[in-house]
């Protein structure tokens, strides 16, 4: 548990902002029945919250579906005589161009991205271009950046930026639920032309309502709002709500590449990596044998409680044999470089 950390918010918007958090796809009736709250007081809140940046809504399009292979994440390890702006500045115009990059967090001697891909070609490009360009520059010294690769169809993505549990235990709210069985689990399924338009309209605004997307594309209301709906009841796309991290007061993220034992691993098809979920994971992908982990804290107690937590479970059940790779980024230092932008790689794969 978090000790007590002073947030700016009432109570009701305390509520309201974990109803967002945990219900992403609920309106205002629905969360002001869940948390008892007038509906009026919910809507108010919600739309003070959202204009003070609070959080923001991402629809992540299930490109697993779509002619996406995996998800791959690069970490590496800098120079740090380079100054981070300058790192930014080159990897920019150079690296973070790449339509598969998602996600890329930096500090002055460490960094990560993630990544959607067709195929391993598409990654193992953008890691040639990657160290090719930190090595001419001296940005790394011997160490190449690590990539680990999760393909889709035998990998499990338990929690993809799920930011629930953690602002429960933020705000002391009791956290009930069930983690899902894979995020990302692999479908088959098929669009139209003019269904693509309307998909790539909703990644690329997730909070626009059907009218301003139909008046985008030149269609009819009704034919976003039935496409929108067929969208989201078959998992097309999945909302998420990534919350403001300095306004909460979270200071540590904590960034975890994990080999299992290869003569002991935890059991896969029984989900029991299910175990190291503690509530600050917002983050965990696995193979039969490795996984990422991502926490966010408030302060180190809560890092190293965490921490602690996931060492003992992968010790006590023999699950590791390598000391893990763990990196701690300060989140008031750190720079996000590409900050969660899931449109160029879906306007890649279906030509939208």
């Amino acid at each position: 548990m978090f000790p007590f950390i002073y947030v700016d918010l009432t109570n009701y918007e305390k509520k309201v902002l974990y109803g967002i958090t945990k219900f992403p796809n609920d309106n205002d009736r629905r969360i002001a029945e869940k948390f008892k709250i007038k509906q009026s007081t919910v809507a108010a809140i919600r739309k003070r919250l959202r204009e003070e940046e609070y959080y923001r809504v991402f629809c992540v399009p299930m490109l697993q579906n779509f002619g996406a292979e995996l998800l791959a994440i690069i970490y590496a390890n800098f120079n740090p005589v380079i100054p981070l702006e300058k790192r930014v500045e080159i990897t920019e115009e150079r690296i973070e161009t790449a339509e598969e990059i998602f996600l890329s967090i930096g500090e002055e001697d460490k960094g990560f991205s993630m990544s959607f891909a067709k195929d391993y070609t598409s990654i193992g490009n953008i890691n040639d271009i990657r160290t090719t360009t930190f090595g001419s520059l001296g940005l790394i010294e011997k160490e190449y950046p690590k990539e680990v690769i999760f393909p889709f169809k035998i990998s499990k993505i338990y929690r993809f930026f799920n930011f629930a549990p953690l602002m429960a235990t933020l705000f002391g709210f009791e956290n009930n639920d069930r983690e899902k069985e894979d995020f990302f689990k692999p479908r088959k399924l098929e669009m139209t032309k003019r269904e693509k338009r309307v998909f790539c309209k909703i990644i690329e605004y997730p909070e626009s309502p059907s009218k301003d997307i139909a008046e985008m594309l030149g269609i009819t209301r009704h034919t976003v709002g039935r496409l929108r709906k067929k969208f989201m009841k078959n998992d097309y796309f999945k909302t998420i709500v990534i919350p403001d991290f300095k306004k909460l007061g979270f200071k540590i993220l904590a960034f975890y590449h994990v080999c299992l034992n290869p003569h002991n691993p935890p059991n896969f098809e029984k989900d029991e990596l299910k175990q190291l979920l503690c509530n600050e994971v917002i983050f965990l992908a696995a193979r039969k044998f490795e996984f990422v982990a991502i926490s966010m804290h408030t302060n180190y107690e809560s890092y190293k409680l965490c921490k602690t937590q996931i060492m003992q479970k992968l010790k006590e059940n023999d699950w590791i044999t390598l000391n893990p790779m763990i990196r701690t980024y300060s989140l008031n230092k750190a720079k996000i470089i590409k900050d969660f932008s899931f449109l160029p790689i879906t306007k890649k794969l279906l030509a939208c």
